[in-house]
């Protein structure tokens, strides 16, 4: 298996255009990837499907507040979060930072503090940022372009089988429970949904093995999960 270092993906939460187009515009040219999300559910439902590197979360979002976002987040994310707020005392921060916030940056602000906060942020995060391009077997995996090809071949993987498959690669040789898996590739309250990750599993493995009935990479561990392998 080979590897290319990734550039790192980022998801910004607010409903303001204004202030997405101006962190799209600082973080892109700074060599990282930006998501969007205008709303609370929206940005929930991207960090599940997603799996980025950082949020950027505003606190005055349309359906909910930063705060409902955050918690539920940390229900089952670690993902390294920063607050943005025009909102600049103590007792925000305070709030913020409780409900599970790694940092916290008062609107308007600079370009180059945002960076820096984004640097410490992604410094913290573990794992490291994966690698852009996988390789095993004849299967290449491009995370920057979302593909998964056999021998140049696009295998058309689903939104769900890419999730579980990425979610497996960033966890290679490592079990990974039903639980966790569907958790973090359906989000909070599918945890037993176990039917979901059979039929996924299945599709998956049929495009990704040469023999889905024997497979080399995508290992079931009975009644626990699923693992990566490659030799």
């Amino acid at each position: 298996m080979t590897a290319v270092a990734a550039k790192p993906d980022i998801l910004v939460i607010d409903d303001e255009i204004q202030i997405r187009r101006l962190l799209r515009l600082t973080l892109e040219a700074a060599g990282h990837h930006v998501r969007e999300a205008e709303t609370g559910a929206l940005g929930l439902n991207e960090a599940a499907v997603l799996r980025p590197d950082a949020v950027i979360l505003d606190l005055s979002l349309p359906d909910m507040s930063g705060l409902d976002v955050l918690r539920r987040l940390r229900e089952w994310s670690q993902l390294p979060v920063l607050i943005l707020s025009v909102r600049d005392g103590e007792t925000e921060k305070i709030a913020a930072l409780d409900a599970g916030a790694d940092d916290y940056l008062t609107k308007p602000f600079g370009g180059g503090e945002l960076l820096a906060r984004v640097r410490v942020l992604l410094r913290r995060a573990q794992p490291a940022a994966e690698p852009s391009i996988t390789r095993f077997g004849d299967i290449e995996v491009d995370f920057t372009k979302r593909t998964v090809t056999r021998a140049g071949t696009d295998l058309h993987l689903t939104v769900k089988e890419y999730a579980l498959l990425r979610l497996l690669l960033q966890h290679r040789g490592k079990v990974v429970t039903h639980r966790q898996l569907l958790r973090d590739v359906w989000g909070p309250g599918h945890e037993e949904d176990t039917h979901y990750l059979r039929v996924h599993m299945a599709n998956l493995r049929k495009k990704i093995e040469a023999a889905a009935n024997a497979p080399a990479f995508l290992k079931t561990e009975s009644g626990i999960g699923y693992r990566f392998t490659a030799e």
